[in-house]
């Protein structure tokens, strides 16, 4: 489904992603992973277009997408869950999602201070994440009232219902419970089970390993182990990066 064949990207003398080549494939779980200062972000930047590469091509759904604008990739159906909060802190759970939900959000915005309500379709799909998600208690509580944890569901669940291919998410369970963790978790392998296609960067190995199909490691912006992770776990190159051996 992607593919980021031969990307470079410096800032300075800092080569953040030095020649680097790795395929998604569609329907799996793939798990970008490295030290800090790895490249990883850079990389999501880049298929995102938040940064403009110095060479290499990017490739979705075998559409050259190097030089497209985020907001391109955005409508092809890229849809990204970033590290730090994004959600519209003085509006609720749910008119974040009825804001995700629509295609054009300009029309949501007119449709929004007209008090126009949303179509009966699209309440029910908000429903149903509200209720995957377990968030319909909060559903009228103000973004900026919730906890870290709830409002990293809450980026998730609004990711989700954005019209997407591919989920690419960066650090999902970073800081947050581990009833949260594990909920997330299971999202993620239910989402899977329905067809979902989702990248994403994680630190925390045990949900690495027990959440993804399949591991590409990073380690000073370059690609030096992938593959399964019973492969990547006892991968000399892979401790050597993390214990920095």
């Amino acid at each position: 489904m992607l593919e980021i064949k031969k990307l470079k990207k410096y800032f300075g003398g800092i080569k953040a992603v030095n020649n680097s080549s790795f395929i998604i494939s569609k329907n799996k779980i793939t798990a970008l992973i490295g030290p800090n200062g790895a490249g990883k972000s850079t990389i999501f930047n880049l298929i995102s277009s938040f940064e403009k590469e110095d060479s290499g091509k990017i490739y979705f759904n075998n559409k050259d997408i190097t030089n497209y604008s985020s907001l391109d990739v955005a409508k092809l159906g890229i849809s990204r869950v970033f590290q730090k909060d994004n959600l519209f802190g003085n509006l609720t759970v749910r008119e974040n999602l009825e804001i995700a939900i629509e295609e054009d959000n300009i029309k949501f915005w007119k449709s929004f201070f007209s008090s126009s309500k949303t179509s009966k379709s699209k309440t029910i799909e908000i429903n149903d994440i509200l209720k995957l998600f377990e968030i319909t208690h909060i559903q009228n509580h103000l973004c900026s009232d919730l906890s870290f944890g709830q409002k990293r569901l809450v980026e998730l669940a609004r990711a989700i219902l954005k019209k997407h291919k591919l989920l690419i998410l960066d650090e999902p369970v970073a800081g947050v419970h581990p009833n949260i963790r594990n909920k997330i978790m299971t999202i993620l392998k239910y989402l899977k089970k329905q067809g979902e296609t989702i990248l994403l960067i994680e630190h925390d190995m045990y949900f690495t390993f027990n959440v993804c199909d399949y591991i590409v490691v990073m380690d000073e912006g370059k690609i030096i182990a992938n593959g399964k992770p019973k492969d990547i776990k006892n991968n000399k190159k892979v401790l050597d990066a993390y214990l920095g051996n």
